[in-house]
């Protein structure tokens, strides 16, 4: 396999700014292993990182408080500089953390985000339990019928592959018309084993994606229907290759051509691509596209005597789309019991049937959540999807319904942070 930075194209030098920013990513990810999540710049600075010792946290933590410095009194772009000033913050967070100097756990998880998660208030999720209760049919304890119903509609290994073949193509195809794709932009999917979370988009540069699909646990049709436009289109990947084509080989801004873990550009990035699901997947269209996928699948709903007419598939679908709805408002549940874990010192067996109740998941599904939150990495990260999406949101919606595909293409082609998105949310005069 040719190695990525090789198929890079050629670019001018980055300015002494980007330079140093990619230097500073870079290295503290030789303290910080994940923390650089995609690297598509010079390859020489890759090389030079390489070639050196390790830094020192403190000195790590120097560089990224005068590299601060510079940026206010250096760039005369108001966007880029925000955005350089929140990243930097973020990394000048985790090297402090590193010198054993490190933030309470929200503090630290607000400076890395440029953003204050809250925690949700539990009745919120009674009400999403309760609203469970009625979608789903039948008797017995909720987690039962939950198990049960997931079992019903969980797709065959040996079929996994097929039904994403056949729905991506859909989704590139409604995300070419609505918010345009780079020239040769591209992607492969793959399936994967022992991870940590249920997908992932690795940005090799070039416009190129590698998507993994992770099948430790069963894949139910309607998380496909989530994870997939998550990872591809237009989410991750089309994000990453509108980046590097506008703003890293169109603009020349440079430090685009790093992916940092628990930093600002995260929450955005996660956001946009929950919230992608729902130009993917318009509610008019769910039912239908969930119908497709269990005849996809295979699934008996969808065949033989269930399927006469379409009747059974269909009535599922409808069923499938409301506990859908009522399962996102469980979306803030992750957070609190970070915040449980971390925060409140609470146990590890406290924090999974907190996780078992609210998500009224299956033990081994709750100690995957779990796994995730007590991750050395992923245990600050866990906030960015909830709150991402919750932000962008309220931003989207403060435009009328025909502008905001409109808008969330800002996401794909400026350079964006929370803080700035919450000035235009509270500012009546923003326009898409």
């Amino acid at each position: 396999m040719i190695a990525p930075d090789l198929l890079a194209p050629q670019r001018p030098a980055p300015d002494p700014i980007a330079r140093d920013y990619l230097l500073l990513a870079l290295r503290l990810d030789r303290l910080i292993p994940g923390l650089v999540d995609g690297y598509f710049g010079p390859p020489g600075l890759r090389a030079q990182v390489a070639a050196e010792s390790p830094g020192l946290p403190s000195r790590l933590r120097r560089d990224a408080a005068e590299l601060r410095a510079r940026v206010a009194a250096e760039v005369a772009e108001p966007d880029r500089r925000r955005w350089l000033l929140a990243q930097l913050v973020a990394l000048e967070t985790q090297a402090r953390a590193l010198d054993g100097d490190g933030l309470p756990y929200l503090d630290h998880v607000s400076a890395c985000f440029d953003f204050t998660p809250e925690r949700i208030d539990e009745a919120v999720f009674s009400g999403a339990i309760a609203d469970l209760e009625r979608a789903l049919p039948g008797d017995g304890p909720l987690a039962e019928r939950m198990a049960a119903w997931d079992a019903r509609f969980t797709i065959p290994p040996d079929r996994l592959r097929g039904v994403i073949d056949a729905l991506l193509p859909g989704f590139r195809e409604r995300a070419r018309a609505m918010f345009g794709l780079p020239a040769g932009e591209r992607l492969e999917v793959s399936l994967v084993r022992d991870q940590p979370w249920s997908g992932y988009n690795w940005y090799d540069g070039a416009l190129r994606s590698r998507v993994e699909i992770n099948t430790d646990l069963p894949t139910r049709a309607a998380d496909l229907l989530g994870v997939l436009p998550h990872e591809t289109y237009p989410g991750h990947h089309l994000e990453h290759a509108w980046h590097e084509a506008h703003l890293v080989e169109g603009t020349g801004r440079l430090e685009a051509s790093v992916l940092c873990i628990n930093a600002p550009e995260c929450l955005l990035s996660e956001g946009l691509a929950d919230l992608g699901r729902r130009f993917a997947v318009p509610a008019a269209e769910e039912a239908d596209l969930l119908v497709e996928v269990y005849r996809l699948a295979g699934l008996e709903v969808a065949r033989g005597r269930a399927a006469a007419g379409g009747a059974a598939a269909r009535a599922a679908a409808s069923v499938q789309v409301a506990i859908t709805r009522a399962t996102a408002a469980l979306g803030g549940v992750r957070g609190n019991a970070a915040l449980l874990r971390h925060a409140d010192g609470a146990s590890h067996e406290e924090v999974l049937a907190y996780l078992e109740r609210y998500l009224v998941a299956t033990p081994d599904r709750a100690a995957k959540r779990l796994e995730f939150i007590e991750h050395p990495l992923w245990r600050t990260y866990v906030f960015v999807y909830f709150e991402g999406e919750r932000l962008l949101s309220r931003w989207l919606e403060r435009v009328p319904p025909e502008d905001r595909a409109r808008r969330f293409r800002r996401l794909l082609t400026e350079q964006l942070t929370p803080g700035a998105i919450l000035a235009e949310i509270a500012d009546p005069t923003a326009t898409a």
